[in-house]
């Protein structure tokens, strides 16, 4: 893909320049002859779509169809668009489509609502109920190496669909105090509504939800599945009186959310927002953790060597006993190799805005109604801030290895007032499961599979992850 020459003029709707708005440059894009490969790849290959666009510079314009893309690479770019003028930008191409398929929750809520559900969903966060979580990681933890010793032998087995268990497990345990194992469906549930999310950003939304397509049809089941789970939740939480409380005294995030829906005026609306907020959580909550679980296992597979260290690790810090809270900072190692995971397949991989108003970003012009994306995926394999960025390198994590690489040029999580609420809890998952199954086992790719990155609405392993499992001393 070549760059086009960057054209003067305003781009924005009426072809008005704001008075208080200085002109800033155009970024350059495609030629015109290409544009029709990258419409191809917008359905099928996104992945490659943001690299060749990365590869045009850091900061590319991209005009498909009815829409405009600005897409940035740059850590100062993100820090504008995400942190500091973040009050200008609201979600964008994907999350808004998504908006059909998941309704009003925190993901694609904008707004009072969204502050609402933030201040609603924080104080399951907190820090000083880590230690409690912790030990609900230990346990789920425990049955997914139990689980994984049955197979052991036996050939392969599902990692995705076992990752999926465990952090649904987890999740129910701490945010929800309830026991998901109940609702089995769920994680294939949360498999088409993300079809379906990525379905209406790739058609724009054009497509009516009626239409008697067999993708459509799923995700209608899908969702009456979901909507089912969420009553029975709620149902049990009213039998139980309704008011349970977590550990250090605060209702757990379930009565929250049935609390802060009751008060709409409109009961139909509270039960509709109760739905959301819930089906969102679940969502969101369960598959970032299990994706970069599946892809930190991948890469240990693929790094022996690194897979020994992280077993060392794990047999001097924990012995043969499950890990506690207070037992993270003595597995550097093994939160390196986390890390290094969400570096190359960040579980967010693309953060979608839609400029409100006028802005220049990095001196250039970035008109109202735009479309604005920063790729974690891109910004993450940054030649100018990542040497030999596409080599699994641990180290690059160590506490002296940063040097002076932008705080922005590492995104796993996001950044800004929308960075994820529930990064502590999902990376002590992340670093506990890894070191409980790396202690025991060796998990191998079978020989033939082909593992591809499959870019949703997080980075998922298309077609699930199957492994043959071997005792660790095998």
């Amino acid at each position: 893909m070549s760059a086009a020459p960057a054209a003067g003029g305003d781009h924005r709707p009426g072809g008005t320049r704001s008075p208080r708005m200085p002109r800033g440059r155009t970024p350059p894009g495609p030629r015109r002859r290409e544009l029709p490969g990258l419409v191809r790849k917008l359905v099928t290959d996104r992945l490659a779509l943001m690299t060749e666009a990365a590869a045009l510079g850091d900061a590319v314009r991209v005009a498909l169809g009815p829409r405009t893309l600005y897409i940035f690479n740059d850590p100062e770019h993100a820090k504008h668009v995400l942190a500091d003028n973040s009050a200008n930008y609201h979600k964008g191409i994907g999350l808004t489509e998504a908006r059909r398929a998941l309704g009003d929750g925190l993901l694609t809520s904008e707004g009072d609502l969204w502050r609402t559900q933030r201040r609603t969903v924080r104080p399951a966060f907190r820090h000083g109920r880590l230690a409690a979580q912790a030990e609900v990681v230990a346990d789920e933890g425990t049955k997914l190496v139990a689980r994984l010793r049955a197979h052991a032998g036996r050939g392969a087995v599902d990692l995705t669909e076992e990752l999926t268990g465990l952090t649904l497990g987890v999740l129910g345990r701490t945010l929800l105090d309830t026991d998901l194992s109940a609702h089995g469906s769920v994680g294939h549930a949360f498999e088409a509504v993300q079809d379906q999310a990525m379905f209406e950003m790739v058609t724009q939304g054009m497509v009516p939800l009626w239409a008697p397509l067999p993708q459509q049809r799923r995700f209608h089941r899908a969702r009456a599945e979901l909507e089912h789970v969420v009553e029975r939740l709620v149902a049990g939480r009213a039998q139980a009186g309704g008011n349970n409380n977590d550990d250090d005294g605060g209702e757990d995030v379930l009565t929250r959310l049935i609390d802060s829906t009751r008060r709409e005026s409109d009961p139909r609306v509270g039960r509709q927002r109760l739905r959301d907020e819930v089906v969102t959580l679940l969502l969101a909550g369960h598959e970032t953790t299990a994706s970069t679980l599946g892809w930190t296992f991948h890469l240990l597979d693929r790094h022996p060597e690194a897979a020994g260290q992280v077993r060392a690790e794990a047999v001097a810090a924990l012995g043969d006993r499950a890990p506690r809270y207070e037992d993270l900072p003595r597995l550097p190692y093994t939160t390196m190799v986390v890390q290094e995971a969400m570096r190359l397949y960040p579980p967010v991989w693309i953060l979608t805005r839609r400029a409100q108003g006028p802005d220049e970003v990095g001196g250039y012009h970035v008109p109202a109604g735009s479309d604005v994306l920063v790729c974690p995926y891109t910004l993450h394999r940054h030649p100018r801030f990542w040497a030999d960025p596409e080599r699994f390198d641990p180290e690059r994590f160590a506490p002296d290895a940063k040097g002076d690489r932008p705080r922005y040029a590492y995104l796993p999580f996001g950044a800004g007032p929308r960075f994820c609420v529930g990064s502590n809890l999902g990376t002590m998952e992340a670093v506990f499961v890894t070191a409980m199954v790396i202690r025991e086992f060796t998990l191998r790719t079978p020989p033939g599979h082909r593992v591809v990155p499959e870019p949703m609405l997080s980075l998922r392993v298309r077609g699930g992850l199957p492994v043959e499992v071997r005792t660790a001393a095998g």
